[in-house]
């Protein structure tokens, strides 16, 4: 095959990569239809069956070689550490939770489902802190069983008895 056609077959199939959602494809067998006219210019591409053997060998044996690695480059990547991360932030409960129960609470303008973890029950207005998120459901403790300081219950305005407040 003449050496240009194979140039053009190349730019096409690179074309056809930067229009297609792929996860680089053509533009391995572009590439090797660009090296097959560059070689079969240069006088030392043989005869037309071998063109045609070594266009399909050089495409996978470069797509073998070099795509997972160009696919790990440029593909975001998708980690749980992406993820909001809502372990250590407070909420507040929504109702009585019995220990081991699920109740739910507030967090974030949000309503949450949530396990208590604590070692008493978590009454309806109570602060907890998030343990960890399994899911859509938090589990909770309440911020004396987390932090060591009583928690400040919000209708009595008071501070704790170590005086300090709870983070």
């Amino acid at each position: 095959m003449v050496w240009w056609l194979w140039v053009i077959l190349g730019f096409l199939l690179l074309f056809a990569e930067l229009t297609t959602p792929g996860g680089f494809f053509f533009v391995f067998f572009g590439g090797a239809a660009i090296l097959i006219g560059v070689i079969t210019g240069l006088g030392i591409g043989g005869p037309a069956w071998l063109q045609w053997l070594l266009f399909p060998v050089v495409s996978l044996a470069s797509a073998g070689l070099f795509r997972p690695k160009l696919v790990q480059r440029f593909r975001p990547h998708s980690s749980s550490a992406d993820i909001d991360d809502l372990s250590g932030q407070t909420a507040i409960a929504s109702e009585d939770i019995p220990q081991g129960a699920t109740g739910q609470v507030q967090m974030r303008a949000s309503t949450w489902s949530a396990r208590n973890l604590g070692l008493g029950d978590l009454a309806a207005g109570q602060r907890c802190r998030i343990e960890r998120s399994i899911g859509i459901v938090l589990e909770v403790r309440p911020l004396s069983d987390s932090t060591g300081v009583d928690a400040v219950q919000p209708d009595s305005g008071k501070l704790p008895s170590s005086g300090k407040l709870p983070s």
